[in-house]
């Protein structure tokens, strides 16, 4: 005897005590939306209230549809006897005498107690089932009743058992009243049961008994793999996802030490094709997207094997792409119908998929030339298949990108130091003795080159959507301009080549062409973008040619004057996506110059100004300048503002990087920083801060107003810390030359200017407290400035050295004040307040001065002179104030009142 502890039998009863609980929840609902549509059906205007006994009778109508309840017959002899009068008017309603037809009640939902008894205990069955088979095995081997011989054949007739169950059931269903749950559909989930059954069962003959060979198990499996997929067209998709799984699994279970690459995609090639032709007879997209991933993952692990089991992938991959094409895409071939210029993701991924997997078999093999061979049939493919079916055509553009994927690889693999990486090129990068020939890479590019490209110009104008041209047109420029960038980089090594250019100019003329003739058509569909596609290719030809027939640096002016000629084109096509494409092409020479700032590396020169720095900067600066022009005559959008950004900051960089050249001797990555060349900074800051603030005025741009506050501040912060803390004269042994003519000009006395006519630029325009800033530290400069220049004429080139004397704290005195009375002067003269004001700081902090300092540091005479002509200044400025900027004025005498007027 089992001893079953009393928890047990608590818990059976909480579970059956929550069932009725859930039952009687449900049937109150059920009551209760009854009773709401009967008291709507009495709250009809016109009508009067129901009898107890006419609710009673609509209760039982409502509760047992179809069945009339009887009156009584006490009841019928009183109404034959006093008919209640009725004065409603006739109607639908009653116009057979009969009461009024409630509306039809709401049909509720299945409750808990239905799932638990039409779904979930199918769905349990049938697991109980299949582990039922599994458990019975298990205990035969545990308690040694029978022999594996006996086990795996009881194993089998169960599971024939489970199918003979699942077929005789479904043919009862079949020829019953009784519609069968799609959710808990008995016969099929009897029949997979039975198809893992027997799954298990062949897998444990041939895994723990040895009694089949590894060729014999793997045939079987996948037979029962293979039915299941044939019984999911009886069964449903349930069936088919435990088939497919089941199919794609089975190579896993079968081991061998010397597998068989051939015997095994072979297998996945039948495999494929039963789910495919599945998924096409009952249209399921999932089982061919799910085939489709199980066969890619399936030429993952088979990639280690080395270039010497190409063939083989090969094989998988171009199987798995006919099938593709012959049973997925629709339109084509047996495929499902489609919608006329409409792109399929599902046609398109299946072909891009397999595509994907030759591109990664070239990879691994280290594009031997079987690889490169199957790669190019599975292209030519695409572009036959998506000629044919503009379902497919989104896998023209996978099929151009892995292109370009190959040949890039290819260049890099050929040319190692174009990776720059700290810690040297990765593993395997370099050549390898298995490489596919040059020649064979060659005759490849330009099959590519040609197909992609004709094909791109042929197919404008053959459908009624305006997508389907734009992909083929746009694989048709970037797959010849990519395939000439590879071929250049992997046999040119990236140095100047008059062949390539030659090539190149050939493309751009071809391009040309082809923009010639488009423009000459009839509009259609597609057709503006398309043209722009193709003259933006000419542009890009063209300037591939220019870095091809010149230096490195070229390379980003080719790409800035492209991007100047996309946004020309722009303005006479106004296409978005040729905007867009001038901001990609600016946004390629910021990096470009992010990745090398000198342009051409060690080349740039240590001339002064005339360096490279100057055409690598100037020349797309002024690109860009001259393609927002045209950007915004079409308006103000994200490209124009992109273009912009990158005008300024190449203009920025230009001045930068020639002050740093100039300054630092050519070496544009000295660390530290002098005051020559803060100093030009500063100065080059504020002036195109005057710029900018002028020109946005005129343009409105949101960029020409951000960039000229940034570059104010940048002013601002380097005058503060660059100029009067970590590189100060009067702080650091510093040489400033001459006696007038030397860095403390530069430094202190030219910002200060500057940033006096920005204030000015930006009064009335900005708030005043921003102008006011701005001046604030132009009035410190210039102090500053007369401050330093007065100790250079007691200490000399280096103001750190020697004592200060009396006298120099008196010429410090007398030039602040006679600098506060000169800005005093010119605020009576201009009536400006601000200069006023400013005035009125500087002699304050002469009078700070004169207290704090000179009585304390001044002795004799000269401390008599200090506050003798402080005092005599600020009497002169009192008097001035009082008869010049605020005298008051006598009133008028008022005459005599006389007496009695």
């Amino acid at each position: 005897m089992f001893d079953i502890p009393f928890d047990f039998f608590s818990l059976v009863i909480a579970i059956i005590a929550f069932i009725f609980a859930r039952k009687a929840f449900n049937q109150a609902a059920m009551l209760r939306a009854r009773l709401d549509a009967i008291e709507a059906t009495q709250a009809r205007p016109g009508q009067p209230p129901l009898t107890p006994l006419q609710e009673l009778q609509q209760t039982l109508a409502a509760s047992s549809p179809g069945i009339a309840p009887e009156q009584p017959a006490a009841v019928a002899e009183v109404e034959s006897v006093a008919p209640v009068a009725d004065d409603r008017p006739a109607g639908p309603s009653n116009a057979g005498g009969g009461s009024p037809t409630p509306p039809p009640l709401p049909q509720p939902g299945p409750g808990f107690e239905e799932r638990i008894g039409t779904r979930w205990v199918v769905w349990v069955g049938g697991l109980t089932l299949a582990l039922g088979g599994f458990f019975m095995v298990r205990y035969s081997i545990d308690a040694g009743l029978l022999g594996p011989g006996v086990r795996t054949l009881l194993g089998g007739a169960f599971a024939v058992a489970l199918l003979a169950a699942g077929e005789w059931t479904r043919r009862k269903e079949s020829i019953s009243a009784i519609e069968a749950l799609p959710i808990a559909n008995i016969p099929a989930i009897l029949t997979a049961a039975g198809t893992a059954v027997a799954f298990a069962t062949v897998y444990a003959a041939y895994a723990l008994y040895d009694f089949l060979a590894p060729a014999t198990a793997f045939i079987l499996l996948g037979l029962v793999a293979l039915g299941t997929l044939a019984a999911a067209l009886l069964h449903g998709p349930a069936l088919a996802g435990l088939g497919i799984a089941a199919a794609f699994v089975t190579p896993v279970l079968v081991s061998s030490s010397k597998p068989d690459f051939w015997a095994l995609y072979i297998y996945l090639a039948i495999v494929t094709a039963a789910a495919f032709g599945l998924a096409r007879i009952r249209l399921w997209r999932w089982l061919a997207v799910t085939t489709i991933a199980f066969a890619l993952l399936w030429t993952l692990p088979c990639l280690q094997c080395g270039p010497s089991m190409v063939g083989p992938h090969a094989f998988h991959v171009m199987s798995g792409f006919v099938l593709a094409a012959l049973l997925v895409v629709c339109g084509f071939m047996f495929g499902p119908p489609a919608d006329e210029g409409q792109i399929e993701p599902i046609s398109s991924g299946s072909l891009a998929a397999y595509l994907l997997g030759a591109t990664m078999i070239v990879l691994a093999s280290f594009h031997a030339d079987t690889a490169i061979i199957a790669f190019a049939a599975l292209v030519a493919g695409t572009l036959f298949v998506a000629w044919r079916a503009q379902a497919a055509t989104g896998a023209v553009g996978a099929a151009a990108l892995f292109v370009f994927v190959v040949f890039a690889e290819w260049a890099i693999r050929g040319n190692p130091d174009m990776l720059v990486l700290p810690g040297g090129p990765l593993p395997g990068i370099g050549p390898n003795a298995t490489d596919g020939s040059v020649s064979l890479h060659l005759i490849t590019a330009a099959i590519f080159a040609v197909g992609f490209g004709a094909a791109g110009f042929l197919a404008q104008g053959r459908s009624i959507s305006a997508i389907i041209p734009v992909v083929w047109s746009a694989a048709a420029v970037f797959t010849p301009l990519a395939l000439l960038i590879a071929l250049y980089a992997r046999i040119a090594h990236l140095d100047r080549s008059i062949p390539f250019a030659i090539l190149a100019v050939v493309l751009a003329a071809a391009y040309g062409a082809a923009t010639e003739v488009l423009t000459k058509r009839h509009n259609r569909p597609g057709l503006p973008i398309s043209i722009a596609l193709f003259a933006t290719g000419a542009l890009g030809a063209l300037a591939l040619a220019l870095t091809f027939a010149l230096e490195k640096g070229w390379l980003t002016i080719a790409l800035a004057l492209m991007s100047m000629g996309t946004a020309w084109i722009s303005m006479q096509r106004p296409i978005p996506f040729l905007r867009s494409l001038a901001a990609m092409l600016a946004g390629i020479v910021v990096l470009r110059v992010g990745y090398e700032p000198r342009i051409v590396g060690d080349a740039v020169g240590t001339t002064p100004i005339f360096n490279w720095l100057l055409w690598g900067y100037g020349i797309p600066a002024l690109s860009f300048w001259i393609a927002s022009i045209f950007l915004r005559r079409r308006g103000d959008d994200a490209p124009l503002r992109t273009v912009e950004s990158a005008a300024v900051l190449f203009t920025v960089l230009l001045a930068f990087m020639e002050i740093r050249h100039a300054v630092n001797g050519g070496d544009v990555y000295r660390y530290s920083a002098a005051l020559t060349e803060i100093a030009l900074q500063v100065c080059v800051a504020l002036a195109m801060a005057i710029g900018l603030e002028r020109l946005r005025i005129r343009t409105g741009s949101v960029v020409h107003n951000v960039s000229a506050i940034l570059l104010t501040a940048f002013a601002g912060l380097a005058s503060l810390f660059g100029l009067l803390l970590l590189e100060n004269p009067m702080i650091w042994p510093i040489n400033v030359g001459g006696a007038f003519i030397n860095l403390i000009l530069l430094g202190y006395a030219l910002p200060a200017v500057l940033m006096l006519l920005l204030s000015y630029a930006v009064a009335g325009r900005r708030r005043a407290s921003y102008a006011n800033t701005i001046a604030a530290g132009a009035l410190i400069l210039a102090l500053t400035y007369v401050t330093l220049e007065i100790r250079r004429l007691y200490h000399g080139p280096i103001l750190t050295r020697g004592e200060t004397t009396g006298v120099e704290q008196y010429t410090y005195s007398i030039a602040w004040l006679a600098f506060g009375v000169a800005l005093l002067g010119i605020g009576i003269v201009f009536n400006s307040q601000r200069a006023r004001l400013a005035s009125a700081a500087v002699i304050a902090l002469t009078i700070l001065k004169a207290f704090l300092v000179d009585m304390s540091t001044l002795t004799g005479v000269y401390r008599a002179l200090s506050f003798m002509c402080l005092g005599l200044v600020l009497v002169a400025i009192g008097w001035l104030y009082q008869r010049i900027l605020f005298r008051r004025q006598t009133p008028p005498a008022v005459p005599a009142v006389q007496p009695g007027t």
